[in-house]
């Protein structure tokens, strides 16, 4: 299977990450107009099974190193499929909460406040686990981050007629963030960090990506089914306004976004051994400032803000792309 064996190599590699994951909302932001985000979210689900079903049978499967992904499954003790299935499982409950905090709120709003707090989260747990890299650069660069997502509130805060809406969007994208900064500690567990040679019954990226999708699926049909007729916002909706309201291109732009999610997911795993769980995660969960771009610049979510938001906005920027460097050069 293909393996990354340089840490330069894996910081391109969550790079890409990081685009993926702070890009694949835009898919929801096209649908929304056309297409209710809770039918929009089983199309999502299954982009990323089929993503990781083709990494697994390309990557996967081909080269002299590690374990074929057939053999993998084969070979993987109950605690493995666990850990992975329990990932999926938490990640799709704050995934959905993320994807209604950006209804409510907006990506420029949702996606530094819920998943800033899934990356402080999530380094923090994945460094105990692994306490590989530099202690006061990592730490500092989480401090910053954190304070990043405290200006992004502040800023959101000042637009007009946002009082009862920043309530329930800020709490929706704070449960949102608690709740992803935790799946990814369960996804590692069930991996082994020896690629070459696969410790016995533990997964390879490859397979624990499948799992941990084939989590997401199955957890679908009690998060989104919930969502669906028993709604935050939003009207409740159906399985047969799903068959029959969806064109094909809209169940396309779903597919896509789960598509782009789960390709980020896949690298990211996939450099985990070379550059630790802790910063792997961290730099992948810079999409933050990937989904703050587009929601800022493409989607104009800020245009009404009074004067002095743009110079908060860009500090937050700052402050994030800063914290995310000291996370990076944590690990050289």
């Amino acid at each position: 299977m293909f393996i990354v064996e340089n840490y330069s190599l894996a910081v391109c590699f969550c790079i890409i990450t990081m685009l993926c994951w702070g890009s694949w909302a835009n898919t929801q932001k096209l649908a929304s107009k056309q297409w209710d985000f809770k039918l929009f979210y089983w199309d999502y689900t299954i982009g990323i099974i089929l993503i990781s079903l083709l990494l697994s049978f390309t990557l996967g499967s081909y080269g002299e190193d590690g374990r074929g992904f057939i053999d993998d499954l084969l070979i993987a003790d109950t605690s493995s499929y666990k850990n992975a299935l329990i990932g999926g499982i938490i990640f799709n409950l704050a995934n959905l909460l993320l994807v209604i905090a950006i209804d409510i709120a907006g990506m420029s709003v949702a996606f530094p406040l819920g998943i800033g707090l899934a990356l402080v989260i999530g380094v923090l747990d994945n460094y105990m686990k692994d306490p590989s890299a530099n202690k006061f650069l990592i730490f500092s660069g989480l401090i910053l981050v954190a304070l990043a997502i405290i200006l992004n509130a502040v800023a959101y805060k000042k637009l007009p007629n946002q009082k009862k809406k920043s309530t329930k969007g800020i709490a929706l994208a704070l449960l949102a963030g608690i709740l992803m900064g935790f799946f990814y500690g369960f996804v590692a567990e069930s991996m082994s960090f020896d690629f070459v040679h696969p410790a016995e019954g533990k997964f390879t990226p490859y397979s624990a990506l499948f799992i941990f999708s084939i989590g997401i699926f199955l957890s679908n049909f009690i998060w989104n089914t919930i969502n669906m007729y028993w709604p935050i916002v939003g009207e409740k909706t159906s399985f047969t306004a799903y068959f029959k309201q969806g064109t094909f291109k809209i169940h396309a732009i779903g597919i896509l976004g789960g598509l782009i999610w789960g390709l980020g997911m896949g690298l990211n795993l996939l450099s985990s051994e070379v550059a630790s769980p802790a910063v792997s995660y961290g730099l992948g969960q810079g999409a933050t400032m990937v989904a703050a771009f587009w929601g800022v610049v493409i989607w104009k979510e800020f245009k009404s803000a009074p004067k002095g938001t743009n110079k908060i906005i860009s500090l937050m920027f700052i402050l994030f792309i800063v914290g995310l460097g000291l996370i990076v050069y944590s690990k050289i």
